[in-house]
């Protein structure tokens, strides 16, 4: 097979579980072997087969899965083993499997249950692979080679490559451990573990596989599981469809199952970006994990914070984009080189136009949410730092943040849509480089009147430099943006490096909503756009409306529905005001999320087959800021806006409701937790609130 063959495993048949660092990906019959199946720990394949049959020696066969689920860190398969107990149409003979992914590995627990009238006597044996791939090598569709040799133990195997020891021990002892004897290129990397069972009608044989996997070499971000440092069990939501429950409660899971800790300070707990591919640290994605779940816990929101300032930049380094007061775009344990695009990026690269700005609106919406002051003040440095590098970035002959990759080889576009094809004009032609994003302007505004009142609070100065700023940006968007095509006036996605705008249809401009931009009559143009059939379809907003001629319904930002992008269109009508504007969006988003099994994809096409959401193959599952727009969701149901420091709370539910009559519980206002419900009526009950506080009700 030559290089040009290799392509991207497709993940939208797989069963994906994680837990911090690591993933356990199974194909649709829970076997490990195929390439894109297998165990990932610090992004490097470490087990590559796992496969389970029953038989006798020259007749295995594998259980057939009739069923399987996974959400955060489990993945269940209930399967029949066809070939042992009775004949006939009805099997008689289950095998249920748990696989979880634990701390520093894998456990799987199988139980073997038979139904049949007279005992069953079989062999059971487990084959077990190893590998020792990197994660491009893996994602460029390249099978491991090179596999480490297995090391027989009673119990089962141990192995190394450079990078970690991995060992697998079997409860009870197997029978047999043996090793492959057959010449093959893979012939040291497999072996055996066979047990001889005898099932008794309705008693449950059980064994359990633990592997282990150790760091045998430090990387440069060596983050372990942050799933343990949250609570989340106290948050529920209780709606009358309860659809929105189950999506609420696998979002909770998926997300907090994502979570790592800051390998320079472990209390500190962030969201990795999604898994497979961005199981790290990304400024972007973990900001607005962190901002989307700000009215349940605002303690990740602290961590998100902290973890990138650590890292803020301090030098200006055109190979990893790195420049003073600049937050990162991501940080890995390697290099990356993406064998398919010729993309190569330092572990800690900076190419992001946005996060800069992020980082500036989460430290302030995080307080207004009860960010302790002193963990607040801690950050107002680097929120200066943050705030000149925007000024800077604007600091050019069009007075916008503009990007522009200098290095030759890294992110062409720097934005959230940050594939090479995602900026497109009316027509369907590529933008030119430089290109200043909409919703990089949009975000530097709100982020600079947001540091106003932050410096006002606190005592620094510089308040009144950044409210004058935000006005001249926010007049530059609108003398800049604006155009207008056969259905009147809309925002363009972007200003390329010619000045001229970028007028594709796109999603960009639900980024702007919310962020005290636009009059009322931008508003409304804004939010008569999105909710068009050309943007608006039957699960979501996509990022190129269909009129365009490079549409794409399953083009990663060419047509495609991305989980979170809708999400943000929808909080941002909320927060102006036009609650009511976003109900359809949030029907959409939770049928495409009931559809696809209450586990809210990375993206998905933006055309469904016969009324169901089509995956998009290669698309993250969990991924962070898609798990958290389930409580996004919730939040702009309840039309909630939370202001501890002014002892304040704004509710204004969406009328009807979308869902019916609605309960939430485990918000946070400081300390305090709180439940509120929204009846039939649309009548608004609070309960656990301290004091002293007001209560807006619209």
């Amino acid at each position: 097979m030559t290089s040009s063959s290799y392509r991207q495993p497709w993940l939208h048949d797989r069963q994906i579980a994680v837990l911090g660092n690591a993933t356990v990906l199974s194909a649709p019959d829970g076997a490990l072997g195929a390439v894109g199946t297998g165990l990932l720990v610090d992004d490097r394949l470490v087990l590559a087969t796992f496969a389970l049959t029953l038989g006798a020696p020259g007749q295995w066969e594998a259980p057939k899965v009739i069923s399987s689920t996974s959400r955060g860190a489990v993945t269940s398969l209930w399967a029949c083993a066809r070939n042992v107990g009775d004949a006939g149409p009805d099997p008689s003979v289950e095998v249920h499997t748990q696989r979880e992914v634990v701390s520093g590995g894998l456990r799987e627990q199988i139980c073997v249950v038979s139904r049949s009238h007279r005992p069953v006597q079989t062999r059971i044996r487990l084959e077990i692979g190893s590998a020792a791939a990197d994660l491009a090598q893996i994602k460029a569709g390249r099978p491991p080679r090179d596999a480490p040799t297995l090391e027989a133990t009673p119990s089962g195997f141990t192995w190394f490559d450079r990078r970690h020891r991995t060992t697998v021990q079997a409860t009870p002892q197997p029978a047999r451990v043996s090793l492959d004897a057959t010449p093959s290129a893979s012939a040291d990397s497999r072996g055996y573990l066979e047990w001889d069972v005898e099932l008794a009608r309705g008693l449950p044989v059980q064994l359990s596989i633990d592997i282990d996997v150790a760091r045998r070499e430090p990387s440069h971000f060596d983050a372990d599981p942050g799933a343990p440092r949250v609570d989340w069990s106290g948050i529920s939501v209780r709606a009358a469809d309860r659809r929105l429950d189950k999506l609420v409660d696998t979002g909770l899971e998926d997300l907090r199952c994502l979570l790592l800790r800051d390998p320079l300070a472990p209390d500190d707990v962030f969201a990795g970006a999604g898994t497979p591919w961005y199981l790290t640290l990304f400024g972007r994605d973990a900001l607005w994990a962190a901002r989307m779940m700000l009215p349940f816990d605002v303690h990740l929101a602290g961590g998100t914070l902290r973890t990138l300032a650590r890292r803020q930049g301090t030098i200006s380094d055109p190979e990893t984009a790195q420049e003073p007061g600049k937050i990162l775009h991501e940080v890995r344990r390697t290099s990356v080189v993406d064998i398919g695009d010729g993309l190569e990026l330092p572990a800690l690269y900076y190419g992001t136009v946005d996060a800069t700005a992020l980082w500036a609106i989460v430290l302030h919406d995080a307080w207004r949410s009860g960010l302790p002051p002193d963990e607040v003040r801690e950050l107002l440095p680097h929120l200066q730092a943050a705030m000149a590098w925007n000024r800077r970035a604007a600091d050019n002959d069009s007075g916008l943040l503009r990007y522009r990759d200098t290095s030759g080889h890294g992110l062409t576009n720097q934005g959230w849509k940050d594939s090479g094809d995602s900026m497109r004009r009316r027509d369907g032609s590529l933008a030119v480089a430089p290109i200043a994003l909409l919703e990089a302007q949009a975000y530097a505004v709100e982020a600079a009147r947001g540091a106003a009142q932050l410096y006002d609070a606190f005592g620094v100065e510089g308040a009144a430099s950044e409210r004058a700023w935000a006005d001249v940006l926010a007049a530059r968007i609108r003398e800049n943006y604006w155009v207008t095509d056969a259905d009147g006036p809309y925002l363009a996605m972007a200003i390329d490096g010619s000045g001229i705008p970028v007028d594709g249809v796109g999603s960009n401009m639900g980024h702007v909503l919310g962020t005290g931009v636009l009059s009322a009559a931008e508003r409304d143009a804004t939010i008569a756009r999105l909710n068009s059939p050309d943007l608006l379809g039957e699960f979501g907003i996509g990022t190129l409306g269909r009129s365009n001629p490079a549409y794409n319904p399953i083009g990663y930002h060419t047509g495609s529905v991305w989980t979170h992008d809708s999400a943000i269109a929808l909080l941002g009508m909320v927060r102006e005001g036009q609650p009511r504007a976003g109900a359809g969006i949030a029907r959409a988003l939770v049928d495409g999320g009931a559809a696809l099994g209450y586990r809210l994809p990375e993206l998905f096409a933006g055309e469904s087959v016969a009324g169901m959401p089509a995956p998009y193959p290669a698309a993250c599952r969990p991924q962070a800021w898609a798990a958290a727009s389930a409580l996004a969701i919730v939040t702009a149901l309840l039309g909630l806006s939370i202001d501890v420091p002014g002892s304040r709370i704004v509710l204004a539910p969406m009328r009807p409701a979308p869902f019916g009559p609605l309960t939430v519980t485990g918000l946070h206002f400081g300390a305090a937790l709180l439940t509120v419900s929204v009846d039939a009526s649309g009548k608004v009950g609070i309960s656990g609130l301290p004091d002293g506080v007001e209560v807006e009700l619209e």
